[in-house]
């Protein structure tokens, strides 16, 4: 027997996900990579001065396990000021390596073996693995285009006594919805009524669009003391390679969250740290032209799309756009789809299909638009022709 055979299976027999798939078709076929959720743009000057200057002249040891004083405070003070959401920054606050750290602590801090976990289809790829690592066994509900909205029946149909949490993405890669009040004491009802942990990944937070308004599920009522809430200053800042995520909870949840955290990365870089505590104090005049930038690209992505014939759906964050191909009678899924367009095209995008591990939606595809306009107008040119089927 080899010893391949008797390795960890909830990880050994995960396939390549499929952004690395994408990426590396994009550079195998000198693409451009409208795929995976990158800006092309370096991110803020005065934020990465920041953490030049932190690291030349700053404390480069070990920080504290929780993070630096300086951010948890900025931390609560940004969600007070955006959210109302009132923190203690000692006790309810901590700073981990990006934010899908932070979720692996918090789904490891709440899950045990038998437990089941509601999660929502389509599904960010870390979540089901680390569910299954825990122990727990995922009870999985399919949204569908073009409105990916929650109801009543699909939460009654999961929801039961054996439910421990739920893990919930809002606003929702990658269909860029950013859901409504109404959504969300719908789905705070139920945890109360079932007595669940709800864990909240809101890394798109401040990256919303138009009228959408983001509305952290710990702030309604019923939920504060038994919602972590999940942030990235990654996603905040198009700063996506630094990894700072925060985790804000009750204190009997963080404290369980920060021992699993003790022993994934223990702490975090203390000059990115520093900086992002510089970014979170900036005035809001800062996250407002962030959205008015994204939103102009958003804008001029989704015209170009329509323009070659492509129904999108309109994006409310995020830095998606997905386009429904059902109505163009293509004769083949959002996967093929995507691998013709990154070999004949030169333009790599993500199925939908993929983030779903039952009964998929097949027929949706996800663009990045956090590009430079030379960067998606070359796109559009080079997708001019995809519309109309297979090259001939």
């Amino acid at each position: 027997m080899s010893k391949s055979s008797s390795l960890n299976k909830v990880f050994a027999d995960l396939p390549v996900t499929i952004f690395e798939a994408m990426s590396q078709a994009a550079r195998d076929n000198n693409a451009i990579n409208l795929g995976q959720g990158f800006p092309d743009d370096p991110g803020p000057e005065d934020i990465r001065r920041a953490a030049a200057d932190a690291s030349l002249n700053g404390y480069n040891q070990y920080p504290s396990m929780m993070g630096l004083p300086e951010l948890r405070q900025a931390i609560a003070t940004h969600y007070g000021h955006w959210h109302g959401l009132k923190l203690d920054p000692m006790s309810e606050v901590m700073v981990t390596s990006g934010g899908t750290e932070a979720l692996t602590s918090a789904i490891l801090a709440v899950v045990q073996p038998g437990d089941e976990v509601v999660c929502f289809q389509p599904v960010y790829d870390s979540y089901l693995p680390i569910i299954r690592q825990a122990g727990g066994i995922p009870r999985l509900v399919r949204l569908e285009p073009p409105h990916w909205r929650l109801n009543e029946d699909m939460l009654k149909s999961v929801f039961n006594s054996k439910t421990k949490a739920v893990l919930f993405n809002n606003p929702l890669n990658p269909s860029a919805v950013v859901y409504p009040r109404e959504d969300l004491e719908l789905l705070a009802r139920y945890c109360q009524e079932f007595d669940v942990i709800a864990i909240c990944d809101e890394v798109w937070e401040h990256v919303t669009f138009d009228e959408h308004k983001h509305i952290p599920l710990i702030t309604i009522p019923g939920m504060r003391e038994r919602t972590i809430k999940v942030g990235s200053a990654g996603k905040i800042f198009s700063l996506t390679g630094w990894k700072i995520g925060f985790v804000c909870a009750a204190p009997p949840l963080l404290r369980v969250a920060a021992k699993v955290h003790q022993f994934l990365t223990f702490t975090t870089a203390p000059n990115l740290q520093a900086a992002v505590a510089y970014g979170l104090g900036k005035s809001d005049d800062y996250f407002l032209s962030m959205r008015k930038d994204l939103t102009r690209s958003r804008d001029r992505l989704t015209k170009g799309l329509e323009s070659l014939g492509f129904p999108v759906l309109k994006s409310q964050g995020t830095y998606f756009l997905t386009v429904d191909l059902s109505p163009l009678g293509l004769n083949e899924s959002d996967t093929e789809f995507c691998w013709r367009i990154v070999k004949d095209y030169k333009v790599a995008a993500i199925p939908v299909s993929a983030f779903y591990e039952q009964d998929p939606v097949t027929s949706v595809v996800r663009f990045c638009f956090a590009k430079k306009d030379q960067t998606l107008d070359t796109a559009l040119e080079r997708l001019s022709d995809a519309v109309r089927g297979r090259k001939r």
